[in-house]
């Protein structure tokens, strides 16, 4: 699910920009930035690195990309960025554990879980979205690479946290610039 919230404030937010140019592949680097457990945790925003593992998400789900960097509640919503900052994709779900054991068979003492199987999808869906509702956005291409600390700090200027019915129920909005 995507949506678009319009904020209302003093306090200018400056907009990401969607990656424009080369393709994501397996193993490029990603940061993701997001809000896990606001609330119990820090109200800022939180950082985590991984790799994208796979083009697709479940039962090859081509709308989606495999991540490994660990999300948590709160991190839906939030930006999967590039090694440029640029935005290739919205955190959206991460795989029910316990669902995927019980699917496997796995049974007795014996019990495997998957860990840190997470999805986003993939940025040209929310740039259709952006499309289809008339919003504006800014791309760029992906040609500086920057250090995950750089990329993180970048995007936490741009990322704020958008409460709706209650504090365990919080999401993260990407700045988008109203053109």
């Amino acid at each position: 699910d995507l949506a678009v919230v319009r904020v209302q404030s003093t306090n200018a937010v400056p907009p990401l920009r969607f990656r424009d140019g080369s393709s994501i592949r397996p193993a490029d680097p990603i940061v993701v930035v997001g809000f896990p457990y606001a609330g119990l945790l820090t109200q800022s925003p939180q950082i985590t690195t991984g790799v994208i593992s796979a083009l697709a998400g479940i039962h090859d789900d081509s709308r989606y990309v495999q991540l490994t960097a660990p999300v948590q509640p709160g991190s839906s919503g939030g930006p999967l960025l590039d090694s440029s900052g640029n935005v290739i994709g919205i955190v959206s779900s991460k795989l029910d554990t316990m669902a995927a054991a019980e699917w496997t068979g796995t049974s007795g003492w014996i019990l495997t879980l998957p860990e840190n199987i997470n999805f986003a999808t993939k940025n040209i869906n929310a740039r259709e979205f952006l499309d289809a509702n008339h919003i504006a956005y800014d791309t760029a291409p992906s040609t500086t690479k920057l250090d995950a600390a750089d990329v993180g700090e970048l995007a936490a200027r741009s990322v704020v946290l958008v409460g709706c019915g209650g504090p365990d129920q919080a999401a993260v909005s990407v700045g988008v610039s109203d053109k």
